[in-house]
């Protein structure tokens, strides 16, 4: 099904997507009735402990599920016109790597460690836009050169492992970035990586994103990661969304009581009177039913009676939506009409 696509319209419009994965042991319901927009140029970034189903959002938008255990069993997901869930496997090879592009976590098990990175590089650039062998080898040197790696002839003809942890990542968003998509997802691209690595990194995505006007969707567990990076920002939580807002007002005006704790476990060079950094108690739960109360009521200090059913995402301001019952602002419950 495709349908006309509207200038004014998100880049990228998911619905109600639920993902599960079966195994001896039962089912996991890894995402429970995730809904996002992503506008044109706009940067999303999606935060929450591991476990919490960012991974697995965006694997299942681009149908990498694995079909030997996983199932996408409900939504859609809306990207020039079509819906990309409803593709068939050939089809949906035509807009990973070619529309929407992805840096993978781990670069070492991402690459290929008997093909060489320019080999690597070239790849989507014959496959996706027809380019020569000579074509994409130039093409490659260039996107290398693009990424702020040096000595591009000889490192167009190395291995992986002949390349540093920084370097892999760099390549790997040439990779992502061969054929100019519209979207680049970046799944925690930055944490294996030193400090001045990943800043480096970071500066990198948004300049490539300010000069080629791409979309992004950055996953993290690292709220201070996206800070100056992202215009607006989605917690998840045991498979839910259960805050979005734009990123000046999350960080000003917190409504959920996990958003409070990932907030506070940061460490600030203004507050000096902090002796410690401030952890969230508990654990996560076991996603082997889907939860019928709140899933952080068990690890939420403000829980109340309310608490025993699972709260909606519900406006609290401009942009801004939450899933909790207790209003953090007025130390009470939170007015529902």
């Amino acid at each position: 099904m495709k349908l006309d696509h509207d200038q004014n319209s998100p880049v990228l419009k998911v619905t109600d997507l639920e993902t599960r994965f079966r195994s001896h042991a039962g089912n996991t319901f890894a995402v429970n009735g995730v809904s996002l927009e992503l506008g044109s140029g706009e940067t999303l970034g999606i935060v929450g402990e591991s476990g919490c189903g960012k991974s697995v959002t965006v694997l299942s938008v681009l149908q990498l599920i694995p079909k030997t255990n996983g199932e996408i069993v409900n939504g859609s997901a809306w990207f020039n016109g079509m819906d990309l869930l409803k593709l068939s496997e050939k089809e949906i090879c035509k807009v990973r790597g070619a529309q929407i592009g992805m840096v993978f976590q781990d670069p070492m098990t991402s690459l290929n460690p008997v093909i060489t990175i320019g080999q690597q590089l070239s790849e989507p650039l014959t496959t996706h836009l027809g380019l020569s062998k000579k074509e994409a080898k130039k093409q490659a040197v260039k996107l290398l050169t693009l990424v702020g790696i040096t000595d591009t002839e000889t490192r167009y003809n190395q291995y992986p492992h002949q390349f540093s942890g920084g370097m892999r990542q760099r390549a790997m968003i040439a990779m992502a970035l061969a054929c100019s998509p519209k979207i680049l997802i970046a799944d925690e691209p930055t944490t294996a990586l030193d400090v001045t690595i990943q800043a480096q990194i970071i500066e990198l995505v948004k300049r490539l994103r300010d000069e080629m006007g791409m979309s992004i969707i950055w996953i993290t567990h690292d709220l201070g990661i996206i800070a100056g990076f992202a215009q607006r920002v989605m917690v998840m939580y045991a498979g839910y969304v259960i805050e979005e807002a734009l990123v000046d007002d999350l960080y000003a005006h917190p409504q959920h009581p996990y958003t409070v704790g990932l907030l506070n476990s940061l460490p600030s060079m203004d507050d000096t009177d902090k002796e410690q950094l401030t952890d969230i108690p508990g654990l996560p739960p076991v996603l082997s039913k889907k939860p019928m109360i709140c899933p952080f009521a068990p690890r939420c200090s403000y829980a109340f009676d309310r608490c025993k059913e699972n709260p909606p995402l519900m406006e609290v301001g401009a942009r801004h939506r939450v899933a909790c019952w207790w209003n953090i602002q007025e130390k009470e419950p939170r007015r529902v009409s």
